[in-house]
C-alpha cells in the first residue's frame, strides 16, 4: 500500500457516520471504497451527500472516492469480498462494535473504531485478545486527544513536576433527545470517557481507584444521573477530579471542559479551546489549530500506524483503561464506595473468559492469565 492511498471501508452511516464520511473524503491519503449499513438506503444517501463519485452496489464496478463509485452494502462481509480494503472504520452503535471489529480483524484488516470500544470491559478485553490473536491493529478513536492546545497543555504540565492535582470542570445543557435521555448514567457513560482518557494522556499515569457520586438535579430533563463528581487516584500519586453536569444551563464550558494542573513548580490551565496558561511559562498562549484535529487527527494517526507498524495512543490494550475508568466511576456511584480499577479489570477478565467467543480468542485470553498481563 506504500505510495497509494489507504483503501478504506466504513461501517455505519448514521449521524456520526456522516462526519466520518466527510473526514475520509477530505483525506488525501485515504480512498473510501465502500460503506456498509443495515439500512442500505441510508448508506446510499450518505455517500451521495458526501462523495462526488456516487455509489454502486457491492457487486458493481471497482473504484472509490478517488476514482469511481463507492460500493454500498448491507454488511461488512459483502464489502470485504468486493473491495479488499486496507482498513475498516467502524462507526456503528457501541453494541455492534465487537462483532464488526472481530470480523474485520479475522479477515486480516486493521480497524479504527469509534469510542467506546464496547459497552462492557469484558467485551473490550475480548477485542484486545482478537487483535493480539490476528496480529492486526485495533485503534479506538478518542477524538478529543487530538487538539494542538491539549498538546501544549501537556507540555506545560510536564514543566510543573508530577502534579498533585489535575481537575476538569464540565458544564453544558444539551437537549439530545433519544437514548441519552433514558440512560441511567448519561454523563459518565456517554461523555466523561473523553475527559478520563485525556487525563491518562496528560499525566502519563494509569488510574488506580476512584470515588464517585452521581445524581440528577430536580430540574433535569434526563431520566438518569446527569451530574457527577469523581476523584481518581493515579499511579504517580496524582488526584484527578472530574466535576460535571449535562443540565447546567448558562455559562457553558467548552466541550473539552476547563482544566487545571497544580504541581510543585506552579499551576497550568487550559480553557478547553485555544488558551493555555502557566505560572512558570510567561503570558497566556493562544494555540493555533493543528492541521488534523479531532476525528481527522485520529484518522491521521491510524493511517500512520498502519503504514509504519507503530503503536498509536489509541491502541485497544491501552484504551481499555479509559473504559475501565468509566465503569469504575459508575460502579462507585452505585455502590457508594471506592472502587479499585485493577480488581475491576480482573473481574472483567473472568467475565470475558465466560463469553461465547472464537476458539482463537479464547486461547489468547487464557494465555494472559490475568488482565494485567496484556494491559501492563
Amino acid at each position: 500500500m506504500s505510495g497509494r492511498p489507504l483503501r478504506v471501508v466504513q461501517v455505519g452511516a448514521g449521524a456520526m457516520g456522516l462526519a466520518w464520511l466527510r473526514t475520509l473524503a477530505a483525506a488525501e491519503d485515504v480512498e473510501l471504497v465502500g460503506v456498509a449499513d443495515l439500512d442500505v438506503a441510508r448508506a446510499e444517501t450518505a455517500v451521495r451527500a458526501v462523495c462526488d463519485s456516487g455509489v454502486s452496489p457491492s457487486g458493481g464496478s471497482a473504484g472509490g472516492s478517488g476514482g469511481g463509485a463507492v460500493k454500498v452494502a448491507g454488511s461488512l462481509g459483502e464489502l470485504l469480498a468486493a473491495t479488499e480494503p486496507d482498513a475498516v472504520v467502524n462507526v456503528t452503535v457501541p453494541d455492534a462494535h465487537s462483532a464488526v471489529n472481530i470480523e474485520a480483524l479475522f479477515a486480516g484488516v486493521p480497524v479504527l473504531c469509534e469510542k467506546p470500544a464496547a459497552p462492557t470491559l469484558a467485551e473490550a478485553l475480548v477485542q484486545a485478545a482478537a487483535a493480539e490473536a490476528t496480529g492486526r491493529l485495533l485503534m479506538i478513536s478518542q477524538s478529543r486527544r487530538y487538539f494542538a492546545a491539549l498538546a501544549a497543555f501537556r507540555e506545560r504540565i510536564a514543566e510543573l513536576g508530577t502534579p498533585g492535582l489535575l481537575t476538569t470542570d464540565f458544564f453544558r445543557a444539551p437537549r439530545f433527545g433519544g437514548f441519552r435521555d433514558e440512560m441511567p448514567q448519561p454523563l459518565l457513560v456517554d461523555m466523561a470517557i473523553h475527559a478520563f482518557d485525556a487525563a491518562r494522556h496528560l499525566l502519563g499515569q494509569e488510574p488506580v481507584s476512584v470515588v464517585c457520586e452521581s445524581w440528577n438535579p430536580a430540574w433535569s430533563w434526563y431520566q438518569g444521573d446527569a451530574s457527577a463528581t469523581a476523584t481518581f487516584l493515579f499511579s504517580g500519586g496524582t488526584r484527578y477530579v472530574f466535576t460535571g453536569s449535562w443540565c447546567a444551563q448558562g455559562r457553558d464550558t467548552s466541550w473539552n471542559g476547563e482544566w487545571r494542573a497544580v504541581g510543585a513548580g506552579g499551576t497550568a490551565t487550559w480553557d478547553g479551546e485555544r488558551c493555555v496558561t502557566s505560572s512558570v511559562a510567561g503570558p497566556a498562549e493562544e494555540v493555533a489549530p493543528a492541521a488534523h484535529e479531532q476525528i481527522a487527527g485520529a484518522l491521521a494517526e491510524f493511517v500512520g500506524a498502519v503504514r509504519t507498524g507503530a503503536e498509536p495512543d489509541g491502541a485497544i490494550n491501552g484504551n481499555v483503561r479509559s473504559l475501565a475508568m468509566v465503569e469504575a466511576a459508575v460502579r462507585s456511584a452505585e455502590m457508594g464506595e471506592r472502587v479499585g480499577i485493577g480488581a475491576l479489570l480482573e473481574q472483567a477478565y473472568e467475565e470475558a473468559l465466560a463469553l461465547p467467543v472464537r476458539d482463537e480468542v479464547r486461547e489468547r485470553l487464557k494465555s494472559w492469565g490475568a488482565a494485567a498481563t496484556v494491559l501492563g
